[in-house]
Parts: C-alpha cells; structure tokens; sequence
C-alpha cells in the first residue's frame, strides 16, 4: 500500500524518545514536562462524588458551564479582561487540541504563520496540516527575548497568525506588558492573528507576573488565548484545556472542536470548577489554595542551588517548570552535541534531559539542554547528586 504523507519530514517526538530512554536505562526522568508527585488530594474526592452523581454522559461540546464561570472570572480579575463565557471561551482535550483546533480553523492554505524558535514541536507541524507555511524567527540567544527588528521584516501580506509563548517553553522567558504593546503596535491596521500559548501563565515567579495578550485590548481583539489546567493543578493526564477568543474567532474554532473532540471529560471539568473556586477563595468554607508558582518556586530554587558551585551554566526561568543549562564547561560533556549530550547523560550518568536542538528547525549548535524541575524533592535531589558528579 502507498502512503503519501502528509507531515513526512516529522522526526520522532523527542519527549517520547527521551522517556523511553530513561525508562531503558532506569535514569531519573527530567525531560518530559510532568510532575511525578500527586495534584490536590480533594480531587479524587470531588471526582468520585461527581461520578457517582451521575455526571458521567456528554459535557456541552464548549464545556461545563461551571467551569466557564469560575474560568471567566479568574482573567476578569487577574488580567481584567471581559469574554462572554457562552461565545467566547470553549474548553479543550488539552491545550494541544486548543492549538489545534485553532489553527485547523484560522489559517488556510498559503497562509503565513510566524513561528518564534526555540518553539513547542507541536506548531509548525500543525501550520503544515492546515496547508500554512511556516515563518521562523530566533529569539534572542542571551535571554530568549523578542527580536523586534527581524520580527518586524518577517511580517508581510500574507502573514496571517503570529504564535507567541509566555512563560515560554523551553527557556523560562516572560512577556511583559511593554512586549505585548509593542506586539499590538505592530500588528496594528494588519488582520493578522495571535495565537497566545500560555499554558503555564500560573507558573510566573515573584517579583514578575503573568500577563496575557488579554490584558492589552489591542491584542485580545486579534488573539486567542489558550491555557492549561493540567498545568496549574499539576495534573497533566487529565488532559483539560481551554481558549478565550473573540466570538467571530470562536465560532470557526468550535467548528473543528466539534468534529475532532466535540467535548471533554464530564466529572474532570465539574472536579476543576470547583478546585479554581477554592483557589480564588470562592467556595464557601474553603480559603484560598496555593497558587501553583508557591508550589513550584521552592523546586526552581532548590535545583538551582543545587548546582550552584559547579560547571553547569543554568538560566533561572520565570516561568514554567523548566531550567535551561548550559553544559559547554563539563569536560565530560564539552563538544557533544546537544543530543548526544542527553543521550550521554541519561546512559552513563542516569538523568535524562531534553536537547534545545528540538525546539528548532534547523539545529542551532548551542551548548544548551532542558531539565524540568516539576518533581518531588527526593527525586530532585538523587538527580542533583548525579549532576553534581559530573566534571
């Protein structure tokens, strides 16, 4: 039988590949982006008291409402933008099948997608689906922030959906409000599209703060916004997402939804309104929780003083649950390439990381590899000795 594929450049997805090598080796998984302690005990309470309520059929295809409420509510007050949570927020199988479903929707064939690398794998190959093409621009290599200039020339008249990332993924970095006005600044008199991927907007660290395309009204006119509750609830195998966008926006995007999801886990959205209910210090009885940056803020700062006196060249984040390091001092690890570089450390030295090299397309050469700190202190700690011992 002949195939013609369709993404036949696609390489293997690397935080599959890496997983699986860890789990070869018996090596301390740092690559692939998930804690490996619990989410909130209450959860496994209010699922079961849901599923045995009998809220186990379809959900609406745009999503409870409980939870649109509670989700509408959290950016009214964080970012103090209004969105009719009827038309205008729909929730997803994930952020992934918001991007998704965003894209398939939004960009048609020859349309023009510019893409900011390092870059989440799941883009460009998305871009290509939907017939888009592909415009790449390098963020800056010292602290991954926006190169307003080629960012500027990349931009022409078929340009038709910019995606940004904040906090980004893999390096930390954090857009803030003078970003987002220059961005709206930009785009102003273009029909072009942001696609805003801020799936760890609750994972900013004190003093910065989360700003979403939102907040700027110039931008939330253009954009869609896309988040995660697996990411703040630390729950990454619930698979629950969601998107805000204008109601002309939303309409086409709820088009592919319906035919690719149509809707998502019924008990998981009902247990998650009222977790962020009692996040915001809503529900009655209950005072406000932890935000997720409390819960990660103490695992970034340990990991950091953890190699604090030694070659490895680290890049504090922002935000996410990721630590860029630089390995170029190690003479273990001096003139490996990035891959080879994880592939080493997770058969010789038992932690497995993933290479930067991933995020792009074409291999940058840099001396640079992503561990992710979302693990429990022990299993920090045994990775740390390891990473400490090599010189």
């Amino acid at each position: 039988m002949q195939i013609n594929s369709k993404l036949p450049n696609l390489p293997p997805n690397i935080f599959s590949v890496m997983s699986a090598l860890a789990t070869e080796c018996g090596a301390i998984n740092l690559a692939q982006g998930f804690p490996d302690f619990p989410p909130d005990a209450s959860l496994a309470d209010l699922m079961h008291h849901y599923i045995s309520a009998g809220v186990n059929q379809y959900a609406p295809g745009i999503g409870v409402a409980e939870l649109r409420k509670q989700l509408g509510r959290k950016m009214r007050q964080r970012e103090g933008a209004d969105y009719d949570i009827d038309t205008e927020l729909t929730i997803t199988s994930g952020a992934s099948e918001a991007i998704f479903s965003t894209i398939l929707a939004l960009v048609a064939a020859g349309d023009e997608v510019i893409i900011l690398e390092p870059a989440y794998d799941i883009y460009a190959p998305i871009v290509e689906l939907a017939g888009g093409v592909v415009r790449r621009v390098a963020l800056s290599a010292e602290d991954f922030s926006l190169p307003w200039a080629q960012l500027r020339t990349s931009i022409g008249p078929n340009t038709r959906m910019i995606i940004i990332n904040t906090p980004h993924n893999p390096s930390g970095a954090v857009l803030g409000l003078a970003d987002l006005q220059q961005l709206a600044e930009l785009l102003a008199d273009t029909n072009i599209i942001v696609l805003s991927d801020e799936v760890y907007s609750d994972l900013v660290y004190m003093p910065g703060r989360h700003r979403s395309a939102a907040s700027v009204p110039e931008l939330k006119a253009r954009s869609v916004v896309v988040g995660s509750l697996g990411k703040t609830f630390h729950l990454t195998g619930w698979k629950v997402g969601f998107c805000f966008a204008p109601a002309e926006l939303m309409a086409e995007i709820r088009k592919v939804h319906s035919i690719n999801t149509f809707s998502v886990h019924t008990p998981s959205q009902y247990a998650l309104a009222d977790l962020l209910a009692q996040e915001m210090g809503q529900a009655p009885t209950q005072k406000a929780r932890a935000s997720a940056a409390r819960v990660f803020a103490p695992k970034r700062d340990y990991f950091i003083q953890g190699l604090a006196n030694t070659k490895w060249r680290l890049l504090a984040p922002k935000g996410g649950y990721f630590i860029t390091a630089d390995y170029s001092q190690i003479d273990a690890l001096k003139g490996l390439t990035d891959y080879e570089c994880c592939k080493r450390l997770t058969r010789e030295f038992g932690v497995a990381a993933i290479p930067y090299s991933a995020f792009y397309e074409h291999d940058p050469q840099l001396p640079l590899i992503r561990f992710c700190f979302a693990k429990q202190k022990d299993t920090l700690e045994q990775a740390l000795s390891k990473l400490r011992a090599i010189v």
